[in-house]
C-alpha cells in the first residue's frame, strides 16, 4: 500500500530562520512560503533529491503546530508522508485494520494540491502518519 517517502515535516518556530539555515548554512534548494489556511500552517519545501523537507509553521492561534511548538518550543519533526496510489482504498483498508483517521476521515487538499490524510499516532509507534495520493 505504502509508496515512496514523499516528505518529513518539521515544525519551526520561525520560518525564515529555518530557510536561511537549510538554504545558507546547508546549501538546500528551498521553495516559496505558501499559507494552508484550511490546515492551519504556512510550508515551505525543502529539496534533498531523494525527499522534501516540510518546514511548518502555525499560521493563526488555532493552528495545530501552535500547540505542538507550546510542547516543544525549539521545534522539531512533526509528522512523516507517504504516498498512496489511492487514498480512499488506503483509508478504507487503514480503518478496517482499526487503525484512527484523524478529522471526520474524509482527505483534504494538502500543499502539493493532492488529497491528504493524517492517521493518528498512537496507531504508529507515537509518529504522525499523512499519506498523500501519488
Amino acid at each position: 500500500m505504502l509508496g515512496r517517502l514523499n516528505h518529513v515535516a518539521l515544525a519551526v518556530p520561525d520560518l525564515a530562520a529555518a530557510v536561511a539555515a537549510y538554504r545558507d548554512t546547508l546549501g538546500a534548494r528551498v521553495g516559496e512560503p505558501q499559507a494552508l489556511p484550511e490546515h492551519g500552517v504556512t510550508v515551505v519545501f525543502v529539496d534533498v533529491g531523494n525527499t522534501k523537507i516540510e518546514l511548518l509553521e502555525p499560521l493563526g492561534e488555532t493552528s495545530p503546530i501552535a500547540a505542538f511548538l507550546e510542547k516543544n518550543p525549539s521545534g522539531g519533526m512533526h509528522h512523516v508522508c507517504y504516498e498512496v496510489d489511492d487514498i480512499l482504498a488506503a483509508r478504507d483498508h487503514l480503518k478496517a485494520s482499526g487503525a484512527r483517521v484523524l478529522g471526520d476521515g474524509n482527505p483534504k487538499i494538502g500543499a502539493h494540491g493532492k488529497p491528504v490524510l493524517f492517521l493518528h499516532p498512537k496507531d504508529f509507534f507515537g509518529t504522525l502518519v499523512e499519506l498523500e495520493q501519488a
